[in-house]
């Protein structure tokens, strides 16, 4: 029984992790916003990811031997880098200027 009790706080967890709360999310949704109601935009987009990212690497810094949300890490860097990318090439001041304020390095 108490194994089971174990097994299910690693799950909730692992799934608290995995994603970022509807309140966090709407907040960044809403500073990072070229009009009201854009949700799918490349900068909101890379702000959710980026939030979603360090919360991933804190958890890794704790669980070092966690493959399968590592893996999921670079999946996530992936697809910020890849957005990144398109934001580079489309428009580059809006570019420095998420970079700038989402404190990510670039090169």
């Amino acid at each position: 029984m108490e194994t089971c009790r174990n097994i299910k706080k690693i799950i909730l967890e692992i799934a608290d992790v995995m994603s970022v709360d509807k309140e966090t999310k709407t907040a960044i949704i809403t500073e990072y916003s070229r009009h009201p109601g854009d949700t799918g935009s490349p900068e909101v987009q890379i702000a959710v990811l980026t939030k979603r990212i360090n919360t991933l690497t804190d958890h890794l810094r704790v669980n070092k031997h966690d493959e399968s949300s590592r893996r999921g890490l670079l999946k996530l860097v992936g697809r910020r880098r890849r957005l990144l990318a398109y934001v580079r090439r489309k428009d580059f001041q809006r570019y420095q200027a998420l970079t700038e304020k989402l404190n990510i390095r670039r090169k």
